[in-house]
């Protein structure tokens, strides 16, 4: 298994647990909050499919799917273009509202698409390269692609969560 099979298998993983966290769940199930200040199943994965867009488009230097495939118009959210959803608070957190399950699993399936096409293209002779001098120390692409990873999965666990007591609420 080379470095760039890791990755594509560790970003289908991530796929895999945000897919079992909205499917079949209702505009009203995405957008509810265990409690007022607790973040939405819809803002979650809005959010790690937000930061996997910005993080991995910038490496791989292209333009984000949030604003090229159109993705910030079929979602009508009230946030800047370049919005990740990093230190939002309560209200916007509210604020994201989908229309569909569908909706949130197209953009996280266009987004991977591109990042699992982007890492598979990496030798390990890549990963070293800093991709971030504002941090000290700098990071290279391996530690911002492994953070990325690491962010989407905790949210989509978070996402999980949310899903197991809405439908142990519904029985």
């Amino acid at each position: 298994m080379t470095s760039a099979d890791l990755l594509v298998d560790a970003f289908g993983r991530v796929r895999e647990a945000v897919h079992d966290a909205i499917e079949g769940l209702n505009p009203d199930e995405l957008a509810a909050r265990l409690d007022p200040e607790a973040n939405s199943i819809a803002w979650l994965v809005w959010h790690l499919t937000r930061v996997q867009d910005d993080h991995v488009s910038e490496v791989a230097d292209l333009e984000q799917a949030w604003t090229s495939g159109g993705w910030l118009e079929r979602f009508g959210l009230p946030f800047a273009p370049e919005d990740t959803g990093y230190g939002h608070g309560s209200e916007q957190v509210a604020a994201v509202r989908v229309e569909s399950s569908g909706l949130l699993a197209g953009y996280y399936d266009a987004v991977h698409d591109r990042t699992a096409r982007f890492v598979s293209r990496l030798t390990d002779s890549d990963l070293p390269r800093i991709v971030d001098r504002r941090w000290d120390p700098p990071v290279s692409l391996g530690a911002r692609l492994v953070s990325v990873i690491a962010d989407d999965l905790q949210h989509a666990g978070q996402a999980a969560l949310v899903r197991g007591v809405l439908l142990r609420r519904r029985s």
